[in-house]
């Protein structure tokens, strides 16, 4: 396992810092990924490819697993100005803040609830037709379409 963990644990590891842009959560998602693999070393099915692409590929639907538990803290007004909306003042970002409010208010249930889901609680795409019952490629198009709305609204 050590030598596993000298070869492999800076792939692991960049992968992860790469997608987190944190170095304490990637050092989390590195010791996760060789724990499971101490607990379950028989998950590796050299078949189906090479043990660095499997690792990489593990550590980066991981750093995804633990940004998603982020998410639900983030703020509507964090998210809104990650999406680079350029606002120059608190007034202009009140204004934004009430067109997304308004936006969100003018879809459709299904869609606005889909991308509550999806953005403000953190779920992924499979879980939210899970809860609600729906294929998952309904839940897709739901939040596709939802996006590009307040991607219109945003800008107009």
């Amino acid at each position: 396992m050590a030598a596993l963990y000298d070869r492999f644990s800076s792939i692991v590891y960049a992968v992860a810092l790469r997608v987190l842009q944190d170095t304490g959560a990637a050092e989390d998602v590195l010791q996760d990924i060789f724990m499971q693999l101490w607990r379950n070393p028989g998950a590796f099915d050299s078949s189906r490819g090479n043990m660095a692409a499997w690792l990489a590929v593990i550590a980066r639907n991981r750093a995804i697993d633990a940004l998603r538990k982020r998410r639900p803290q983030d703020d509507i007004e964090d998210v809104i100005v990650s999406v680079d909306t350029d606002l120059a003042s608190e007034t202009d970002r009140s204004r934004a803040m009430v067109k997304v409010r308004d936006a969100l208010q003018g879809m459709p249930s299904p869609q606005r609830s889909a991308l509550e889901m999806a953005y403000f609680e953190g779920l992924t795409h499979t879980e939210i037709a899970e809860k609600t019952g729906e294929p998952l490629g309904t839940v897709k198009t739901r939040i596709r379409t939802g996006l590009l709305s307040l991607r219109k609204i945003l800008i107009a």
